[in-house]
């Protein structure tokens, strides 16, 4: 995580304990320490450091941003080539296997991530130190938030309750239902949401808030909607947030955890990585796979040209849609918007693969300072605004609309994301039924643009054949699950339909 709760990170392996010898032999049958429950969670400070690396496999999650746009309707794969990261390409097309390099990745940090939640939760009793609860509460929140990673990409998944899976467990555990995940993430989140703190200890930590909205966006995947209602308007009651005037600031280094952020995904760009180890990286990773192609200019800096905006998806703003010119780059526009710029050297740009002229402009690389580390496209310190409180008003009025509880109130929460979108009341919805429901979809794909939430909402509201260009019904809901997942566990697991 960021800055402010980056201070220490013990390394926890998923299957067994960790032995550190200085000898460069294999010959000691006992070495002098190894980290395992005879020696570790003796006090706070381990228990503090175990849930800082717990915290740190959501810097990872960039790669589950990056796909949620790219499979869906409003982007292309792009990239430098048809050949460059196959995977994005072939997610792109709707023609990727369970041989897929990034879908592994997926399934491996998020796993990772469930993995150091269960090596807290084995050992919570081990213990006592004031604070304990607030700690596992965050474990708990943390475990939630990776296995519903888990399952929105790849459904059911193995668990092994509080425990940590070890060699020879994917042999023998069964992958639990859809329903079994949730039910899992579910008791994870209401527990959080009552014992967390509304305000927390670091920023970056997560909060009661974060947990509702959470809980609620799960009952929401499952079409639970009496209990998303009531869970999101809990939230909404509770006053502690509200949407910022100013969309476009939201975006920028200096908007990051304002009064809309229900939960921010911390990065920074004091310590590089490189490519051999991505999910090392303390940077936003997708940003720099977001930038624009050999760029000079102002206010940005170069990248890869990935998650390139479509034309169809540019055109889906109104007239008068504020958001429009923060969610895309129009980078012919800006150029020449910008033809002064070094002495009337002007912008200059190359073009990649699948070339729009649009790009990403949330998640774009902004320019640097001088004291940044590593590779500059590769350390963003971009965070990455996991939950929005419009994103909560948006899932609340889809609860109280498709739950057929209370379209006013519906009407109401979408109208407030919409006057500040064009900032008027003379855009605001009067619909209801089927015909709110439809305002209320489309209102998220341009609120939440570029923020990886849209190959989901397609999904589980059951329009994603014939809108996602490739998508097969009864296969392309989920993902395969890696094939590596499938061999180690020897029949035991089953692959999704259609892989």
């Amino acid at each position: 995580m960021k800055k402010y709760i980056l201070t220490t990170i013990v390394t926890l392996t998923l299957f067994s304990a960790v032995t550190i010898s200085c000898s460069d032999e294999f010959v000691d049958p006992k070495p002098p320490y190894s980290i395992d429950s005879e020696n570790y969670f003796n006090s706070k400070a381990d228990y503090d450091n175990a849930l800082i690396a717990t915290y740190d496999l959501l810097q990872s999650s960039y790669v589950n941003v990056l796909l949620g746009e790219i499979a869906s309707d409003n982007t292309l794969a792009g990239g430098e080539s048809p050949t460059d990261v196959i995977g994005f390409q072939q997610i792109d097309d709707m023609i990727h296997t369970p041989v897929n390099s990034n879908l592994r990745d997926i399934w491996n940090w998020m796993f990772a991530g469930v993995q150091r939640a269960n090596y807290i939760l084995e050992f919570q009793n081990k213990t006592n130190f004031e604070g304990k609860t607030q700690l596992i509460a965050e474990t708990r929140f943390l475990r939630a938030y990776y296995q519903f990673e888990l399952v929105k990409w790849f459904g059911g998944i193995p668990m092994k309750g509080d425990a940590r899976f070890k060699i020879g467990d994917e042999k023998t555990i069964p992958r639990s239902s859809v329903e079994q995940v949730y039910a899992s993430i579910e008791a994870d989140l209401v527990y959080a949401s009552a014992n967390l703190s509304a305000i927390p200890a670091q920023k970056g930590r997560a909060t009661k808030g974060a947990a509702q909205a959470l809980l609620g966006k799960a009952y929401l995947y499952q079409n639970k909607y009496a209990q998303a209602a009531t869970t999101l308007q809990a939230l909404i009651n509770s006053s502690a947030y509200s949407l910022q005037t100013d969309y476009n600031g939201m975006f920028e280094l200096e908007g990051e955890n304002g009064t809309e952020s229900v939960f921010e995904v911390q990065y920074t760009d004091v310590e590089g990585a490189g490519f051999g180890c991505l999910q090392c990286s303390e940077g936003n990773v997708a940003v720099g796979f977001n930038g624009v192609r050999n760029y000079t200019g102002p206010l940005f800096s170069s990248g890869f040209s990935f998650n390139i905006p479509t034309q169809e998806s540019a055109n889906a703003f109104e007239v008068g849609d504020k958001r429009k010119n923060v969610a895309i780059l129009d980078i012919v526009a800006w150029a020449a918007a910008n033809a002064s710029f070094d002495g009337g050297k002007g912008v200059s740009y190359g073009k990649g693969n699948e070339d729009t002229g649009f790009f990403n402009r949330k998640y774009l690389p902004r320019k640097r300072s001088s004291s940044a580390a590593g590779d500059l496209n590769l350390t963003n310190p971009n965070n990455y605004r996991a939950i929005r409180y419009a994103d909560v008003l948006l899932m609340a009025a889809e609860a109280y609309n498709r739950g057929t509880i209370d379209d006013a109130k519906a009407r109401e929460y979408l109208n407030q994301v919409r006057r500040r979108a064009f900032g008027d009341n003379n855009h605001d919805i009067s619909a209801s039924g089927a015909a709110l429901t439809d305002f209320i979809l489309a209102e998220r794909r341009l609120e939440l643009f570029g923020e990886g939430h849209r190959f989901f909402d397609l999904v589980r509201t059951g329009k994603a054949a014939g809108t996602i260009p490739g998508f097969k019904a009864n296969k392309n809901e989920l993902f395969p699950l890696p094939i590596e997942e499938i061999q180690f566990a020897n029949g035991n697991w089953a692959q999704n339909p259609g892989y």
